[in-house]
């Protein structure tokens, strides 16, 4: 039994990090539960970090195969190691786990190793590898647990990590797949398609939708999946898929048309099912210790963050709201500043989200379809690569910026970004936004020249008068 804690945080991931070390950092007594041998979560181990470092490594192996030598660079027809792209990631993870250790011995948190489970008011019980339970009070309890790969709705899928892949077998296959098929064209599975894809993988992708990157803004998802054809990416849209299995080499995916019709088949040497995430809640004692959760399996909070149950918060892809890293972690700084009496607060409204593909996908508010079927007036502006100076320096003249406004106001609601470095660009969109700031504001306040941020100021200038460079 130990002592008592201001603070106990179930899981380790972005969310359930963040919130425990700024709970130190406010001078509340705090611990972790993490069931893995290394903190981070998803995020840090199979999930963001290592999907980053293939998605740079490939990028830069396709630089050099495609744009060196328009740039006045021989290097020859240039060729990869694939085992040592995997090294590479393999070191960014634990460059990244390593830091997380010395954060918490930094902060004095301390780490209970083995499985969590709240084992009523105020007492989380522990399980270890070898079985044996220990109990941890405290007077707080935030659930950070994150969530698991969904799979595909009514349709069995047996993962062997080898042929048919979640995300976490997809960042560590042996050689290259001649033919990958990607079930899902979301995030997830546009990423990791471009991995391979650049490595020489023939890239099939089946979305339910009529779109991919359901959700995005519409036009931006149009033309990017443009690009993405472009790159050797096919299309199979509007299907829902009625199996997976493995075959005799590879495996193959029957599918038919979602809204009906006959079915079709096609064979992969790898088969990727990227259909999006489900809350982790499994051995939890959710239903024991009385939280409620709602039809889709996930936590139920009220605005701050506190579930049903006095002194049990949640945080992260196991409550509402999307499964990004960020919002888990401005999530746990919220948490953390209202245990310790402090006025924390999350906006939904200005969370960023980006597609790490080539070129970029980046967005911060509403859509276009948001807006109208909100019945919301608006101004939108626009202004494309092609017409900005560093864009064309560097050869990276695909895509555009967009920016949506209120019509009688002009405060922004919506910022779109398809480029070369949007997920950086996102941001400056963020910050006026967290202010209220207008279309106006962006469009007169100064940027370097010549800059990609350049074309953000630009779409600006279009949306509440007219741009000068276009």
């Amino acid at each position: 039994m130990s002592d008592t804690y201001d603070v106990v945080v179930i899981g380790t991931g972005p969310g359930g990090y963040v919130c425990a070390i700024k709970a130190a950092q406010l001078g509340l007594k705090t611990a972790v539960v993490e069931k893995r041998p290394n903190h981070g979560g998803t995020c840090v181990n199979v999930g963001c970090i290592p999907s980053k470092a293939l998605l740079h490594a490939t990028e830069m192996f396709a630089e050099a195969g495609h744009s060196f030598a328009d740039l006045g660079i021989d290097v020859g027809r240039p060729t990869f190691d694939l085992a040592k792209m995997l090294a590479h990631k393999d070191r960014t993870v634990e460059q990244n786990v390593k830091g997380l250790d010395f954060l918490f011995k930094k902060n004095k948190i301390d780490v209970f190793r083995g499985t969590g489970r709240i084992a009523g008011a105020g007492k989380v019980a522990v399980t270890g590898d070898d079985g044996k339970e220990e109990t941890v009070e405290t007077k707080n309890i935030v659930i950070a647990t994150g969530s698991d790969v969904a799979g595909i709705p009514g349709v069995k899928v047996e993962f062997d990590e080898k042929v048919i892949v979640s995300s976490t077998g997809a960042l560590d296959l042996e050689k290259v797949p001649e033919r990958l098929v990607v079930v899902g064209g979301g995030v997830i599975g546009l990423e990791l398609g471009s991995v391979w894809s650049r490595l020489g993988a023939k890239v099939t992708v089946i979305e339910y939708l009529d779109t991919i990157l359901g959700g995005m803004d519409g036009e931006i998802a149009k033309q990017f999946q443009r690009m993405l054809s472009k790159q050797g990416f096919e299309f199979k849209l509007g299907a829902k898929v009625t199996g997976v299995s493995k075959a005799t080499a590879g495996a193959t995916v029957t599918f038919e048309p979602a809204k009906g019709g006959a079915a079709e088949t096609v064979e992969a040497d790898v088969v990727l099912v990227a259909t999006g995430r489900k809350p982790y809640t499994e051995g939890l004692g959710l239903k024991e210790a009385g939280v409620e959760v709602d039809e889709r399996g996930r936590v139920k909070t009220d605005h701050h963050l506190r579930t049903n149950v006095p002194g049990i918060y949640a945080i992260g892809d196991v409550v509402a709201g999307p499964m990004l890293a960020h919002k888990a972690e401005d999530e746990g700084v919220a948490v953390a500043e209202i245990i310790a009496g402090q006025a924390g607060h999350v906006n939904y409204d200005v969370i960023p989200a980006v597609v790490y593909t080539s070129p970029e996908v980046a967005s911060v508010g509403k859509t276009e379809e948001e807006l109208k079927k909100a019945g919301i007036e608006y101004n939108a502006g626009k202004f494309p690569f092609s017409a900005n100076g560093r864009a064309r320096s560097m050869l990276h003249t695909d895509g555009f910026v967009k920016i949506l406004a209120d019509k009688k106001t002009d405060r922004v609601l919506g910022v779109h970004i398809l480029g070369f470095g949007a997920g950086e660009m996102i941001h400056e969109a963020a910050v006026l936004m967290e202010f209220g700031g207008s279309s106006e504001d962006l469009a007169r306040t100064c940027h370097a020249h010549p800059t990609m941020s350049e074309a953000v100021r630009e779409a600006a200038l279009a949306t509440f008068a007219k741009p000068i460079h276009s």
